[in-house]
């Protein structure tokens, strides 16, 4: 239950797109308020059903924000730089100064920021050390910040339960580094949201740093068999040994789970650290968190199982600066293409609908074992590999994952699906299928494209070129098989 305001007002939402914000922009609808997003590619909000009721600017937190911040009364801070190059703390810590001295600028008066727990202290990871320093940055000015801190976000589809998730699910016994011993106060993804919400809501602003926690205080190992008990599984046993390093745990986590490496060395590093709520100040304002650690998991086990599962950590781009465009990138430079053509007697919507049924659990149809070897070589360099697999077993949007692709572009008129590749690779490639109808039926076309980084990047494309012999054919062959057996039998 929100704390009612006093009357509804205009707020910015950074991070609309991904795990946390595009829950709360529908509850902020809900209570009334005027919500702005500023997204860097629209197209990837195209589809979710609160988009007619709010403005969306097209915008990155290191462009101008004039716009997105004109006759704004809360900005709300949502947005994480995290593994995203090797300098990106402090490009965290100045998009953040950015981003205040606009909010300045045009007047805003109040901003919420959602970031992380711990001790400042030299033993602080570099995660945390940089969540705080954001904080500080929003902090620094005139305007009303409020820093709510949270430990483990728990809900379906956020990066640590998907951490949490796999390694239960996939190891019955797991062999762990001493971090599994370390305390911390996991919290519902639903009492972040109302902490969130209440904070927007008051009347007045409320300035300082909130600890936000669940009800319980566990170890990680602990918190492995309490899921282990939700979801049905047979105790799993954890042996602890001294000699993996964080950077051996994040290796192991980017193999087992959908978390690549590059984000799992910074999560997994923060593992060490203590993540405890010091201070109770958001109970006494706001009142305490409504879900048990235990129900927390139970809600988002129902959520996956029944396959509604709203926003997830991977709506956010693995290669998160790239520009989604309406002409792709590949449209200049040297282009090297697997072209093939298959002519069907489905129609256009039948064949349409396999190609949107690609990936996860359905497969590529064609040289499964490659596929795999692909995706394993792919964890090994620290990239998504296909544990990630796909959010609906049918339904792609722009921005959807599948596997080690994300859907870059869907039209149509005519029907198209492009995918470009988020795997470790020496250049840009893509995967796209163009339907059209003929005189006979439907035509369709498919593009493998790779656009090289220098002479490493030419070497693996036609190092890789008799797989594609072996892989492409067939996967276009079976695109076809799958859309003419959804033809009724007359």
């Amino acid at each position: 239950m929100s704390i009612a305001c006093e009357q509804s007002s205009r707020v910015l939402v950074t991070g609309a797109t991904g795990y946390v914000g595009g829950r709360l922009v529908p509850r902020l609808l809900d209570d009334g308020h005027s919500v702005r997003c500023l997204v860097r590619t629209p197209d990837k909000l195209a589809d979710v059903t609160w988009l007619s009721q709010v403005e969306i600017v097209r915008g990155s937190i290191d462009e101008p924000l004039d716009g997105a911040m004109a006759d704004v009364d809360t900005a709300v801070y949502l947005v994480h730089g995290i593994g995203q190059s090797h300098d990106w703390a402090a490009q965290e810590s100045r998009d953040a100064e950015h981003f205040r001295l606009a909010a300045e600028a045009a007047g805003v008066k109040r901003i919420i920021y959602l970031g992380g727990m711990g001790v400042d202290d030299a033993a602080l990871s570099m995660h945390l050390a940089s969540r705080h320093a954001v904080g500080r940055a929003l902090a620094a000015g005139p305007i009303p910040v409020t820093e709510l801190r949270a430990a483990v976000i728990i809900g379906s589809g956020s990066a640590s339960f998907e951490m949490l998730r796999y390694l239960v699910e996939v190891l019955p016994v797991m062999v762990a580094p001493k971090w599994v011993a370390t305390r911390s106060q996991p919290i519902a993804i639903s009492d972040v949201l109302d902490y969130l919400v209440k904070v927007i809501d008051s009347p007045e602003a409320i300035t300082g740093i909130l600890e936000m926690g669940g009800p319980d205080v566990v170890s990680y190992a602990e918190m492995m068999t309490l899921y282990a008990e939700e979801a049905g599984l047979k105790r799993r046993r954890v042996i602890i040994v001294p000699f993996l390093t964080p950077h051996l745990s994040s290796r192991w986590v980017g193999l087992v789970t959908p978390v690549p490496g590059s984000l799992a060395r910074p999560l997994v590093d923060s593992l060490i650290n203590e993540v405890v709520v010091r201070d109770q100040r958001i109970v006494d304002l706001l009142g305490p968190p409504q879900r048990s650690l235990r129900q927390a998991i139970s809600l988002a086990l129902g959520v996956i199982s029944r396959n509604e599962v709203p926003t997830t950590f991977t709506n956010a781009d693995f290669q998160p600066f790239r520009k989604y465009a309406t002409d792709p990138a590949w449209s200049g430079g040297t282009e090297l293409r697997d072209v093939r053509v298959r002519h069907s007697d489905a129609s256009v919507d039948d064949v349409f609908a396999a190609i949107t049924s690609l990936g996860g659990e359905k497969g590529w149809h064609r040289g499964e074992w490659l596929w795999r070897l692909r995706g394993f070589s792919d964890l090994l360099w620290g990239g998504p590999g296909l544990r990630r697999g796909r959010r609906h077993p049918h339904e792609l949007h722009v921005g959807d994952y599948v596997d080690f692709w994300r859907v870059e572009a869907i039209e149509a008129a005519p029907h198209l699906v492009r995918l470009h590749a988020e795997m470790v690779l020496p250049g840009e490639a893509w995967l796209q299928w163009i339907v059209t109808s003929s005189d006979h039926g439907t035509t369709v076309t498919q593009e493998a494209l790779f656009k090289p980084r220098g002479l490493l990047g030419r070497a693996y494309w036609y190092a890789v070129a008799p797989f594609h012999v072996l892989v492409f054919p067939g996967l276009l062959k079976g695109v076809v098989a799958d859309a003419e057996s959804r033809v009724p039998a007359t």
